[in-house]
């Protein structure tokens, strides 16, 4: 069969990446086990824990392994949910908010796990600073450490005034904030394909260049793509923001976003401890964030803004480059060797999608922008409810997660503005 002839799109970690071995495009009709619909992080977690416990599992790829967002994020392997447990605990209550809690922290652990035991050359680091922009924000703060130390028994963040921020950053923006020291941050496409490669040890068959068109429901389930058609007793749908019309039940649940980074050229070793003193990532506290951190070669990797249309702007190095400025006005004169965008896809209430739309077809998606550990997660608890122990999945599947209004026909206009009221907010 003929390797793929695909390419990633432009991204330091695509310019960065380690070899993956060619991957074939299909070529024909395939029966298996499982047929896994996507080579994202959800999709390759999945395959990989499937072909441990046995199962003979084809991936199908439409572009490259971890071509989407998640080969292209800003590579923050956060700890928690996208929302805070004070809004799950009002949402879902107690239990349920611990629970979520609990996987958030596994999610984190699964990772390093990972990392660890297929020894992915990924460049993790551990540490990440939650920096506040306003005076109020670091009290909310603050006092949201407490609480995850009292109720939570979270013993890996804590507090830290203005002047312990300033002197951990080369900006005065911020007012004070928390450090992280259980979550990191990585070289996204390399743990991608970091777990593709395990995958494959592990007995999957994994192929690019293979867009899936349709799939029958129906028991055996056939996945039709224009270059064969592959018959499985089950299908897992691990497409995120690129499901578009595959599957019209699920599509009005989340909604596909852009987000933009990029990468300077490399600066001084001296100059880099100016601007971040340690080997950290940052995340402020915006509601379009800007984050940050070094590459192992001193290279500021930083993201900010968002577009909610389908096309990316002409000059994304401009775009993000003012959001940097506004940060580190000391950085005008570093050469921009890298800018990237990158589509996720988000939910009304930013809590992750799971779910079954038949016995034999599983879905996760909807990660909001923190998914990077919780994708990996996704495809183990897939994992496990496919292989008949469902019960941390359906805790998952039993979440209240409400459609955009107007479904996907109408879900743009109500977005811009609620997106519009929010950045106004972080302006103000």
């Amino acid at each position: 069969m003929p390797a793929v002839s695909h390419t990633y799109p432009h991204s330091y970690y695509a310019a960065t990446a380690c070899d993956m071995p060619d991957l074939p495009s299909l070529d024909g009709d395939l029966t298996c086990d499982v047929c896994v619909i996507g080579g994202g992080l959800t999709g390759v977690s999945a395959a990989l824990h499937l072909a441990e416990l046995g199962y003979d599992v084809v991936l199908l790829e439409a572009e490259k392994i971890g071509w989407g967002a998640s080969g292209r994020n800003g590579g923050q392997l956060g700890t928690g949910q996208r929302q805070d447990q004070d809004t799950l605990e009002k949402i879902y209550g107690r239990d349920i908010a611990r629970t979520l809690w609990d996987f958030a922290e596994e999610s984190v652990a699964l990772c390093k796990d990972l990392i660890q035991k297929h020894a992915i050359q990924c460049d993790f680091k551990p540490g990440i600073l939650h920096v506040c922009l306003k005076p109020e924000q670091v009290r909310a703060d603050h006092a949201y450490i407490n609480k995850l130390s009292t109720e939570y028994g979270c013993q890996d963040r804590r507090v830290l005034s203005r002047e312990e921020i300033c002197d951990r950053l080369g900006t005065t923006l911020y007012h004070g904030g928390s450090f992280d020291r259980s979550s990191g941050h990585l070289h996204p496409l390399n743990f991608n394909l970091g777990l593709a490669k395990a995958a494959l040890a592990a007995g999957a068959r994994l192929y690019e260049g293979v867009r899936v068109t349709a799939y029958s429901a129906s028991a055996p389930s056939v996945v039709q793509t224009g270059c064969g058609n592959v018959t499985a007793s089950y299908l897992v749908l691990a497409c995120n923001g690129y499901l578009e019309k595959l599957e019209r039940r699920v599509a009005g649940k989340i909604m596909p976003i852009n987000n933009y980074v990029l990468a300077t050229a490399p600066l001084s070793q001296d100059r880099q401890k100016s601007i971040i003193r340690d080997e950290v990532a940052v995340v402020d506290s915006k509601f379009v964030v800007d984050y940050y951190r070094f590459s192992p070669d001193r290279r500021l990797l930083f993201g900010g803004g968002e577009t909610y249309s389908r096309h990316f702007p002409s000059d994304i190095k401009s775009f993000v480059r003012k959001y940097m400025l506004r940060v580190f006005p000391q950085l005008a004169d570093v050469p921009i060797d890298h800018a990237w965008g990158g589509t996720l896809a988000i939910t009304l209430n930013r809590i992750p999608h799971f779910g079954r739309l038949e016995p034999n077809v599983f879905y996760a998606q909807g990660y909001s922008g923190h998914g990077l550990a919780y994708t990996v997660f996704a495809g183990k608890l897939v994992a496990e409810a496919l292989s008949g122990t469902a019960e941390r999945f359906d805790v998952m599947a039993d979440l209240n997660i409400p459609s955009f209004p107007g479904g996907t026909l109408l879900r743009w206009p109500g977005l811009v503005l609620g997106m519009v009221y929010y950045a106004l907010r972080d302006r103000l």
